[in-house]
């Protein structure tokens, strides 16, 4: 079978079931696995590099407003890849390309491929996505073994944390302008031990204020910027350093959002061990790093702010 993947967390499920060597096409965000990278990109982004994430924000509603796509797809590289299966998704326009545009031009194919939507809004649509991915490739047994491993990792992340006090978490999934995060990361914060103050399980992130956010009394706030790993998330705490001290966090944490908060594939459970530990480091031990090991950077917010003086 021949795969295209428009999603990286797609890319990284067909790789955990084993059906890597069947993917001929990614898009241009596809990091993990290293194996995924040399691959054909069959996306691309019409928002310019190099961006502040206030004009990255300004960017999106503009064209998003115009009813204009944030990702383009390369037809002539998706023709030649010749795929039998697609797997794309629908529920974010910002994050992936068009899905009403992949299946207008899956059509037009001269061997129109099936085509897979990956949507889900909650760890446990996440899990049945995986089997749903592993049925679609013929990895049945493999997928069943993935979901099983993640379902023990986040049972053991649960019982671990059991009985202890819930710190308050604010997550901010965007900080120019902030926004909470949504879908399965509130979910992820009750797992790992604390409460979310901003977001709703299963519900979508949304643009809140600085306001909104202090008066949720946080006890920790985590930045987890959509797309970026930990050390562009400390760097966006840094620009807003006033902002985010005026909510009071006792704790300000940068995760790695694109590689375990961002994407709804296999190493969202590492990013539940990693907030597990960063609520509960009495309870749950640091996840192993290394260079695919999820990362947390503590921020010390009284430097940053004399760093300016």
């Amino acid at each position: 079978m021949r795969i295209a993947s428009l999603v990286p967390s797609a890319t990284e499920t067909l790789f955990a079931l084993g059906a890597g060597r069947d993917v001929v096409g990614v898009t241009h965000e596809c990091d993990y696995p290293p194996e995924a990278v040399e691959l054909p990109h069959l996306t691309r982004s019409v928002v310019p590099e190099g961006m502040s994430s206030g004009e990255i924000d300004r960017a999106v509603r503009d064209r998003t407003e115009r009813g204009e796509a944030i990702y383009e797809l390369d037809v002539e590289t998706l023709r030649a890849a010749e795929p039998d299966l697609i797997v794309t998704q629908a529920l974010c326009a910002v994050c992936a390309v068009s899905f009403e545009d992949v299946r207008a031009i899956a059509e037009e194919l001269a061997s129109p491929p099936e085509l897979l939507s990956l949507d889900p809004t909650t760890i446990g649509e996440v899990l049945a996505d995986t089997g749903r991915v592993a049925d679609a490739v013929g990895r049945e047994e493999a997928g069943t073994e993935l979901v099983a491993l993640a379902a023990d990792r986040i049972d053991a992340v649960t019982a671990a944390v059991e009985g202890a006090r819930r710190p308050r978490v604010a997550a901010l999934e965007w900080l120019d302008p902030p926004f909470a995060a949504g879908h399965w990361v509130p979910q992820m914060i009750e797992l790992a031990g604390g409460e979310d103050v901003l977001g709703l399980p299963g519900e979508r992130s949304k643009q809140v204020t600085w306001d909104e956010v202090a008066a949720s009394q946080p006890d920790v706030v985590v930045s987890m910027p959509c797309g970026y790993y930990a050390e562009r998330c400390a760097q966006e705490v840094a620009l807003h350093h006033e902002r985010v001290a005026f909510l009071g966090a006792g704790e300000v944490v940068a995760v790695d959002a694109a590689s375990c908060f961002s994407r709804p594939g296999p190493r969202l459970v590492d990013g539940l061990e990693l907030l597990a530990h960063v609520l509960h480091p009495d309870r749950v031990p640091e996840p192993a790093t290394g260079p695919d090991g999820p990362r947390a950077i503590g921020i010390d917010m009284d430097a940053l702010a004399g760093a300016t003086r």
